[in-house]
């Protein structure tokens, strides 16, 4: 199920890429990287090959410490101080579709160096991100239909130990007491299970959505010599990948997969950053920034995953847990939470200055 449901996503992007070589046929080409006085190959070399080593150690440290923490009582996702951390994650992911993603999609795709029309007479950037967060919408809730109905007769295990959560109706049968425990109980199983598998379609469409983000953002700084800006980003995005994983590394906590299953999770997430800066180093010599076919393909890109993001932020994480019976259960827990998310989302827009 997890498969069908990263191609579909795949495919999406794909066929965006696909769109912006066509239409950029219809541009002219523009001039090469202006130098600022920032601007030298050899001394960009080292500050990119930094960047790999410790946004490779923050990304992992990001991802792993929900993780590795879950045997610590006070960090279970049943304890309050899990969700105020989780609340602050999600308000960095929501700050990153919005401060980050969205800005610089509408930077490229209204760039001098591409043609007036299309580009400059129809606003791409919102409605490729619009489009992004309905078909969002459509995969989030068909996953977890296709899930649910796949395993509507059988029972869902925790894969991580834990005790197997039955999906499956109490039939009505028999009488007085024991039909009304038996279905209560059955009706209380049947809801930890459909939770557990929005917990895990969630992990798997939020990790999808920031790998998208992650080679795009790595491949830009990977291309690029601006030795002023590449400082900046270095530490901006060392903040970004750690904090966005803890959102990812909660995620796929609360969604109780196999330790094989986390660690390919945390692997693909921890290294998309880092590879795509190794890539934009081997495309060094023939990637642009502003030329046309990088502004139109990269700028689709991110819309689509501001599209993404935003709408998993908003619905997926915050909306899920503040509309929740715990932090539905407790105004002081939910005070908290509102600060966090808070926190959260204006340190990352804080970020927005250098990154």
């Amino acid at each position: 199920m997890t498969s069908s449901k990263s191609s579909i996503l795949f495919i999406v992007f794909i066929i965006l890429s696909h769109f912006s070589v066509q239409v950029v046929s219809v541009v002219k080409e523009c001039g090469a990287e202006e130098d600022d006085g920032c601007t030298d190959k050899k001394k960009a070399l080292p500050l990119k090959i930094i960047a790999i080593v410790t946004i490779l150690i923050s990304s992992i440290i990001g991802v792993c410490l929900p993780l590795v923490t879950q045997s610590i009582p006070a960090l279970s996702p049943e304890r309050s101080l899990f969700v105020i951390v989780k609340a602050f994650a999600s308000g960095i992911i929501l700050a990153t579709g919005f401060m980050h993603v969205l800005p610089d999609s509408f930077d490229m795709l209204s760039s001098d160096c591409l043609k007036d029309n299309p580009w400059h007479k129809f606003p791409f950037t919102g409605f490729v991100a619009m489009i992004s967060a309905i078909i969002t919408l459509i995969i989030d809730s068909m996953a977890t239909s296709f899930y649910s109905k796949k395993h509507n007769s059988g029972v869902v295990k925790p894969e991580s130990g834990g005790e197997p959560v039955e999906l499956a109706v109490v039939e009505a049968g028999g009488g007085g007491h024991s039909h009304f425990h038996g279905h209560h109980h059955g009706a209380k199983l049947e809801v930890q299970g459909a939770q557990l598998l929005r917990y895990r379609v969630i992990a798997m469409v939020l990790e999808l959505g920031i790998i998208v983000h992650s080679i795009v953002i790595g491949l830009s700084l990977g291309a690029s010599n601006n030795t002023c800006s590449i400082k900046g980003l270095i530490a901006a995005l060392c903040f970004h990948q750690m904090f966005e994983g803890m959102g990812l590394g909660g995620c796929i906590l609360q969604a109780e997969y196999k330790f094989i299953k986390k660690a390919a999770m945390a692997f693909f997430f921890s290294v998309t950053t880092p590879f795509g800066i190794a890539l934009g180093l081997a495309l060094a010599s023939t990637y642009q920034e502003n030329s046309p076919r990088s502004l139109i393909t990269v700028g689709l890109l991110n819309a689509s995953s501001a599209g993404l993001l935003i709408y998993m932020a908003l619905v997926d994480l915050l909306a899920a847990d503040f509309m929740g019976p715990k932090l539905q259960g407790s105004i002081k827990l939910q005070i908290k939470s509102y600060i966090a998310v808070l926190l959260g989302a204006g340190g990352m827009s804080l970020m927005a200055k250098w990154a």
